[in-house]
């Protein structure tokens, strides 16, 4: 009797398990992720340190390995200075390569973009739709310059967004001579991209994404 209730019990564990492994592939369907800008000027020694750089880089990377391991589109997005003046991400440059942490598989889309919208002047969207893709889960620096700018614009496209809030990372900012600590534009930007009920996108975090 034990044993028939054991083998019952097992195979149970195991119908329950394939089923919530389909339920979440299918949750996962036409979605890609996308990394913006994890490149070396961000991290320390870098010509533009942003605030717990590190830190948003190795969310980045659980997030990326999740792709990875359930095969799944990921898109890195390069940034590389072509305008006057610029001072960072400039080209052929050790700053301006994507950082080690999640260096691109050669199996992996690579795209250059040269403004804060990855969108703009880029193959990125002709990319995705040729993928279906209809879900963007969204995670790179700066959170309040080519995050935002990138997934205002997908939205505007008709993609689904959501973006992994502290895989993303920014800088102290100045507005009238007053300094906006990083921590405050942080939450400021990711609340309004959030704001009127996830218009833009919803942001969760890496613990909440992997559950």
């Amino acid at each position: 009797m034990n044993n028939t209730f054991t083998t019952f019990l097992t195979l149970g564990l195991i119908v329950i398990s394939m089923l919530t492994m389909n339920a979440q592939k299918q949750k996962m369907e036409h979605t890609a992720l996308i990394i913006i800008d994890v490149q070396n000027d961000y991290f320390p020694g870098g010509k533009m340190t942003l605030e717990k750089a590190e830190q948003a880089a190795e969310n980045a990377r659980n997030i990326l390995e999740y792709f990875r391991k359930n095969n799944l589109p990921v898109i890195h997005i390069q940034h590389i200075s072509t305008n006057e003046g610029a001072t960072f991400f400039l080209p052929d440059t050790e700053g301006a390569k994507i950082n080690y942490m999640i260096l691109p598989r050669e199996d992996e889309k690579v795209i250059i973009k040269h403004f804060p919208n990855s969108f703009r002047e880029t193959d990125l969207l002709g990319y995705l739709q040729s993928k279906n893709i209809k879900n963007l889960v969204i995670t790179g620096m700066m959170t309040d310059v080519c995050v935002d700018a990138t997934t205002r614009a997908a939205f505007d496209f008709g993609f689904t967004n959501t973006i992994i809030g502290d895989a993303t990372a920014t800088r102290n900012r100045e507005l009238n001579g007053e300094v906006v600590k990083a921590a405050d534009v942080q939450k400021s930007f990711l609340a309004g991209i959030s704001a009127l009920g996830n218009l833009y996108a919803r942001v969760i975090s890496t613990n909440e994404f992997l559950k």
